[in-house]
Formats: C-alpha cells, structure tokens, sequence
C-alpha cells in the first residue's frame, strides 16, 4: 500500500486510492466540483488541484494515483491561487445570478423570489416567514417602504417591476390575521444579556436577531409604546397602530423584555446598562450633540462616533446603530443596520472577531440582451402589473398577489444555497468579473414538471449524463457536439420531460452549478 506526504502528514492508503482519498483520510479539505463519490471522475473543473512537490507541477486530486513516496502540498497560497483561478475562469462563462438582482439591492437582503414562490404555491405562512427572517416587520414595512428592491427588479426591463412590498406586505398581513405566526426556534441560552436602547426599527431587528441568537435581550424606550419613528412620525391612516402593535408582540413572543417609560441618560445612565448587561445597543434615532452627551457617548458630525466596521463605540461593551450614527431617510436602511449591529453584538460576546457580516457571494448577469430578456420572460405570466382594486390602503387580495407573483421572472438560482461553485468561490475569495470577454447565451428550459435547466450554467461535468446511464432513462441526456462547443442536453432534441421521465430529481442533487435545479427548492 502506498505512503504518501501531504502537507506534512504521513498517510497510508489502498492501492488505487487518489490523492484526493488521502487528503480526505486526513482530515485535509480539498474543493471539488465535477467529483462525486460513487462516480467516474472528468477532470472537469481542475478546481482540485494539488502540487506534486517531485515534479513541481499541479495535479488533479481527483484522478492522480496515491503513489508511494509521494509528497504532495495542498494548503499553500501557490495551490490556493491556482484553485482560485481556475473558479474565476469558470465564472467568466457563468451567466447568471446567484441572488435576484432585487434582493442585491434590498438593504435588508429580503430572499424575494424565494418568497413570491412560496406565494405562488399557496404557502403564505411560508412567505410570511421568509420576509420575517429579514424585515422582522414585514407588514409594517410593506406600508411605508419606498421600495428601492422594485428599482433592481429585472420584469422592469420589460413593463414594470414586480410589486415586491406590496407582495411581502400581503403575506406578513395574511399571516397575522391567521394568529398564528410561526416564529423561528431560538438558539440553545447563552447566559449573555443584552439591552437595546430604543425601540425603533434598529433596535427591534437587532433584538429580534440577538433572541434568535439565544441571548435574552431587554428594549428599554423613553416612549410608552414600542415603534419610535415608525409609531410616532408616520400616518396612523398610513400605517395603523395596530399592525405596529402585532408585529411587535410577535417580538414579544420571541421572548423580548421590554422596558418603556424609560429615559436612558436621564432616569439611567449607560454605566448602569453596562453593569446590568453583557453588551448594550444605542438605537436611539437621531441625536443632537446634548442627547450624545447625555448617554456619555462621543459624538460625530452625523451622530454618535463608532467604528463603521464593528458598530462598537468608544465604550468599551457599548455599539450603536441607526440613526443615532447616522441619519436614515429610509425605514428598511435602518433595519439593515440594526442586524448588522446584531451580528457585531453575537461576535463580541462569543469572543470571536468583531464585524459586521459582509455581502452575500453572488455571480451577475447584468443586463441581458433582448433575446436572453425573452428567454425570462418566457417564464412568467404576461399580465400586467397588478395593482390593488381596493385601493393601497388596502393592499393585494389573494387572488391579486397570485396574479402579481405569477409576473416575477426568478432570476436568481433556485439551487444557491447548494452551488458549490458558488460555495467554494466564496471561500477561496475568487472575483467573478476577473477575466472578461464572449459568453455563452442565457437559456431557460422550465416545461419540466420538476426542474428547470439553464445550459450555460453547466462545466459540462457528466454527472447528471452518469445518473441518466444508471436509471436507464430512455433517452436521458448526453453530451452534445465537440470541444469548446459541447454542451449536455437531450438526444434528438427532444424536451426535457422526455430525456429526463425518471432521473430529473438525482440529476438536480448532483449538479454542482445549480444548472439543473428543482422547481420547488426555495
């Protein structure tokens, strides 16, 4: 049996084992694309590769024989930059989304087409727990929100953008007069208390996000009611009290303490919050220079002085966010930063490295030509935009909301959550944009019953073509044409349906690009 080095660890494997085995017997993280175990390897992707120290040269894991004596590298910035470089280069030719361009421009980073296909499957608890998890007041929002989601809504190329607040509004409204909201289950107690000094939109998300963290969290507001700005500077024609007042005792629920009447810097000082506390949250709204000094905090030439990376303040245990820091004309931006601040507040009590979480990884498409513009449109329903018969007061009906997401076009990948070219590009810190030129045109085949199948996503790995062999499918799929030109589709240029009766469901679970994905999956 050969021995084999691989970054210093000595390994013995089988006979016939790869180097890819061996790294793995270690406990050595190698990425792969077009490898799968169970399945004949392609050497497709090379994003595997490795360095054979003897003949100082890369190699692919997945299909170089163990060989005794070997000594192999696999975690040096020289391996890391090749693997890097080869995921830019497949990106390059990677014409697609990962998330829908008006998710990207949605501060909160609501997963909108994930929520209007909950819609269109009838499911509105599920939309409805979508635009929870990052509005925390979806209903509210949907009321007031200027919807600058709407401007990155790819239909808007075409007639008019989908009506996205109007959507998540009817879903939230919905699922409150059904009375029985699903909340999300909290994280294990950690023991750690935390208090949030208003309770406006910062401070509501961010206690939202630090419950759900398992932090128990007191919202302390010199108001007698919870909502600040949005109870007290906004229309109750606009927006009712009431639908505040639901949103807000589902915070309650979550598990909330909340303390109002409560003037921090007059009945209280930040000393006393600090001593009581774990970790303190200033989301106060906007400050004049006498209010800062007040809470004892620095103040800027916007609002208090924090790092813009940590939401940490000079105070050491204290972070602010919202219009405190800076003013926001704009409810959804104050959200935004109340979870970023959450997550600043989890990472300071866990002891780990303090920041705010970056941007999600997504590939773009940008805009697409008049016939890839066809290809989505081909999609969806032809309608127009549909805007409430009752009157915005009154917002969508079901049947309206149904006609209205019929509209959307999905443009993001339905499989992202599970794309390892999109994992491992994020890992490796790989830029998609890096090398620029022709690519391949953008095609949907979306008449299967259960999947849909974008070509250009495809590395052409064989997986799928590998499962089709294995369930004996009639026709299946194979790959079609020679060199830089093959691609995987169907035999005889049947439909979809026909090349893929029995297999379509295994082939979507083994695409590594999310080039075949399940209609279903959110």
């Amino acid at each position: 049996m050969p021995e084999l080095v691989i970054d210093g660890k000595h390994i013995t494997v089988p006979d016939g084992a790869t180097v890819l085995d061996a790294a793995r017997a270690i406990g050595i993280e190698i990425p792969t694309l077009c490898h799968r175990d169970g399945f004949a390897a392609s050497t497709s992707c090379m994003v595997c590769v490795v360095k054979d120290v003897a003949r100082s040269r890369l190699i692919p894991s997945c299909t170089a024989p163990a060989a005794d004596g070997m000594v192999v590298e696999s975690e040096t910035d020289e391996v890391h930059a090749a693997r890097r470089r080869a995921l830019e280069l497949l990106l390059s030719d990677h014409p697609a989304d990962c998330l829908g361009p008006c998710e990207t421009v949605c501060p909160a980073h609501l997963a909108i087409p994930r929520m209007i296909r909950h819609i269109l499957a009838g499911d509105v608890r599920a939309a409805a727990a979508t635009a929870r998890a990052a509005l925390v007041l979806p209903a509210t929002l949907g009321r007031i929100c200027p919807a600058p989601c709407e401007k990155g809504c790819r239909r808007g190329l075409h007639d008019a953008p989908v009506a996205i607040r109007l959507l998540h509004r009817y879903a939230a409204d919905a699922d409150l007069a059904a009375g029985d909201s699903v909340l999300p289950e909290p994280a294990a107690e950690t023991g750690k208390r935390v208090a949030v000094v208003g309770a406006g939109p910062a401070g509501l998300l961010a206690g939202w996000h630090l419950l759900r963290a398992g932090h128990a969290v007191t919202v302390l507001d010199e108001s007698d009611a919870a909502g600040g700005a949005l109870r007290y500077a906004v229309d109750d024609d606009l927006l009712p009290p009431a639908v505040l007042d639901a949103e807000v005792a589902l915070i309650r629920r979550l598990g909330a303490a909340f303390r109002l009447g409560t003037c921090v810097g007059q009945d209280m000082g930040l000393d006393d919050l600090t001593a009581e506390f774990d970790a303190v949250l200033v989301a106060v709204g906007s400050l004049e220079r006498t209010d800062a000094g007040g809470l004892g905090l620095p103040a800027g030439k916007q609002g208090l002085e924090v790092n813009a990376e940590t939401h940490a303040t000079p105070q050491p245990g204290v972070f602010a966010a919202g219009g405190c820091v800076r003013p926001r004309k704009m409810a959804v931006r104050a959200v935004a930063d109340g979870a970023a601040a959450a997550a600043c507040i989890r990472g300071h009590l866990a002891g780990e490295t303090v920041a705010a979480p970056g941007r999600p990884f997504t590939t773009r498409l940008g805009r697409p030509d008049a016939d890839e513009l066809a290809e989505f449109l081909a999609t969806a329903s032809a309608i127009a935009r549909v805007e409430p018969e009752a009157g915005p007061a009154k917002g969508l009906t079901g049947g309206e909301a149904a006609m209205e997401a019929a509209r959307c076009l999905h443009c993001d990948c339905r499989a992202a959550e599970d794309c390892l070219l999109r994992y491992w590009a994020a890992r490796y810190g790989a830029t998609p944009n890096r090398h620029t030129g022709p690519r391949r045109r953008v095609r949907i085949f979306d008449r299967h019953p259960d999947i849909v199948y974008e070509p250009a996503k495809c590395i052409s790995c064989g997986l799928c073509v590998q499962v089709c062999e294995r369930r004996r499918e009639r026709l299946g799929l194979a790959f079609i044409g020679r060199g830089f030109d093959v691609r995987v589709g169907v035999p005889f240029e049947d439909s979809l349906a026909d090349g893929l009766a029995e297999a379509a469901r295994e082939c979507a679970a083994v695409c590594p690009t999310g080039a075949l994905a399940l209609k279903e999956e959110a």
